[in-house]
């Protein structure tokens, strides 16, 4: 296995942009051998210094997500990675857990990691999910999405309330007025909120 991470890290290391080579092999990978194996892999390859073999590691976590162990790792440990390309990839494979799961299912855990204390856990989600109102049950339930995105309007990250404001503008395309009169109820009185405003109202006439 060592020598199958060390030739991941010679392969990745050409890739700059993207990440479809990593998400192709680690799918791949996942089809091929058993659960366990792929887990082994997965906990290993994390452990490398190039950050797209990191990057490949996080996408076999998001298929192993059913695993409670995993998806603890991916919110208490992954989210701590310094590399912002791995950070969207836990985003991607935060959406992957609740793809498997339901997103109905999975409301608890949506809403343990978005009061998470640490940033990149609760962007996992409000960037993972986007657009929120393409999402089964928030498809018909597009309130239920605004509901949770505008309760970070205030976020202390501004990397959050970025995302929480693009997704909300997201859902104006095709829901408006559920936008315009959330929006409405907002005291646009600190920057933070004003951020996620302007980002939000963007698209509305």
């Amino acid at each position: 296995m060592n020598e199958y991470i060390k030739s991941l890290e010679h392969d990745f290391s050409f890739m700059e942009n993207g990440f479809k080579i990593e998400e192709k092999r680690a799918l791949n990978d996942y089809k091929a051998h058993d659960r366990e194996s792929v887990k082994k892999l997965a906990f290993q390859a994390y452990g490398s210094a190039v950050y797209q073999v990191r990057m490949y590691a996080v996408f076999l976590f998001g298929y192993l997500s059913e695993d409670e162990d995993i998806l603890a790792f991916m919110k208490d440990e992954v989210s701590k990675d310094d590399d912002w390309r791995v950070q969207e990839i836990l985003a991607k494979s935060f959406d992957e857990f609740c793809r498997k799961k339901g997103y109905r299912n999975a409301l608890l855990t949506i809403d343990e990691w978005m009061k998470s204390s640490n940033p990149n856990t609760r962007r996992a989600v409000t960037e993972g999910l986007r657009i929120w109102t393409s999402r089964p049950y928030f498809k018909e339930n597009p309130a239920k999405a605004v509901e949770r995105l505008a309760g970070l309007k205030e976020d202390s990250s501004e990397y959050v309330r970025k995302s929480v404001g693009n997704a909300l503008r997201d859902i104006s395309k095709k829901f408006p007025e559920l936008i315009k009169s959330e929006l409405s109820s907002w005291q646009l009185d600190s920057k933070e909120i004003n951020q996620v405003y302007k980002l939000a109202i963007k698209l509305i006439k």
